[in-house]
Order: C-alpha cells, then sequence, then structure tokens
C-alpha cells in the first residue's frame, strides 16, 4: 500500500477504536492532535525497513537515517512487519515515551495506543497486497487477505486507488456523521 493508504487506513482503524469505547475518554485538546498525529506515524512506522519510504520523509536528515536504519532491520516487509517487530517496536515505544514524559504533557498511554493502533492497521492492509506480510517472521510463511494471491491487490495499483482509498474516505465520513454526538462531546471537554 502507499503511504497515504496507510495514513487513511490507520485514521479510520483510531476513529472505529474511538468510537467502540463505552465512555469518551477524558483528554486535552493537546493529547488528542498529538495522539491523531502519533497514529500517522504508527500507519507508515512499519516501513522503516524501506530507506525511501514516506515515514523517512516526515523526519529531518531521514534518507540519512533510512539508510542507517534499513540494513538493522533486514529487507522489507521481514521483522518490522510481524508480530514480533510489533512487540519490539512497542517495548522500544514505551521506553521513548517513558522518557518524553518528563517534558511532554500528554497522556503517553494514549499516544503509545494510537501508534500501535496506526501499527496494527498497516499491516492488516499490507496483508491485502500481493506480498502479503510475515506475521510470524522468523518462520517464512507471507500471509494475505484473501489466502489466494491471485486475488489480492497491487501496491498502488487501480484497486486501492479507486476503490480503497475512496472506501477509507467514505467509512469515516459515515462514522463521523452517525457519531456526530460523540465528537461534539469530545470537543466540548477541550472547553
Amino acid at each position: 500500500m502507499t503511504g497515504r493508504t496507510h495514513d487513511l487506513a490507520a485514521f479510520t482503524a483510531l476513529n472505529i477504536v474511538f468510537l467502540s469505547l463505552k465512555t469518551i475518554p477524558d483528554i486535552t485538546l493537546a493529547t488528542m492532535l498529538t495522539a491523531i498525529g502519533a497514529n500517522m506515524i504508527g500507519g507508515l512506522l512499519p516501513d522503516i525497513d524501506n530507506a525511501t519510504s514516506d515515514i523517512w520523509d516526515k523526519v529531518r536528515g531521514g534518507n540519512i537515517l533510512g539508510k542507517i536504519i534499513q540494513p538493522l532491520v533486514g529487507k522489507h516487509r521481514m521483522i518490522s512487519h510481524s508480530i514480533l517487530g510489533m512487540f519490539i517496536i512497542g517495548y522500544l515505544l514505551d521506553l521513548l515515551l517513558a522518557w518524553m514524559h518528563t517534558f511532554f504533557l500528554v497522556d503517553m498511554d494514549v499516544i503509545w495506543w494510537s501508534v500501535m493502533i496506526g501499527y496494527f492497521s498497516h499491516m492488516i492492509t499490507d496483508s491485502m497486497t500481493k506480498q502479503g506480510v510475515p506475521w510470524l517472521f522468523p518462520i517464512p510463511i507471507r500471509f494475505g487477505i484473501p489466502p489466494f494471491e491471485a486475488l489480492r491487490m497491487k501496491t498502488g495499483g487501480f484497486i486501492e486507488k479507486f476503490i480503497i482509498v475512496p472506501g477509507l474516505i467514505l467509512i469515516n465520513g459515515y462514522l463521523i456523521y452517525s457519531n456526530y454526538e460523540s465528537y461534539v462531546i469530545l470537543v466540548k471537554s477541550f472547553f
């Protein structure tokens, strides 16, 4: 999938998780805005194994950093696209956020969950491509949705551009429209 699709899928997943909560979380505006940005980063994070991916475009000096990190994590769609990689990234992110909590006044638990929701959405959407994802790395089996490669889509192809992206936009529009009151309550809690 392309970076734009991963960003949109990550936001859609965050939107669904927010709406599935029984109570609206008591968070600040700063936490909400940071969580949305963190979710977008999480949606691109598994691609740290590709020095030319969109995530490196969002970081100052990312091109150099990407070339340093890529050899450490292996080829594209290997450890960073697995359950093991997700646990490692989640653990390292937890350490980083604990350190950052000393000087940023946002709820780091919300930020951690936002990143991980984006990360998981990335793995799901990449599973829909012809290449699939090695969920059980280091076992060299790639899993895909649907299970037959011939039925999966090509990254950046027609299905992604004209069905998946518009579909995600429509899903978000529907979720926001049909749950408008929940968003109003959340926004009112900031003031």
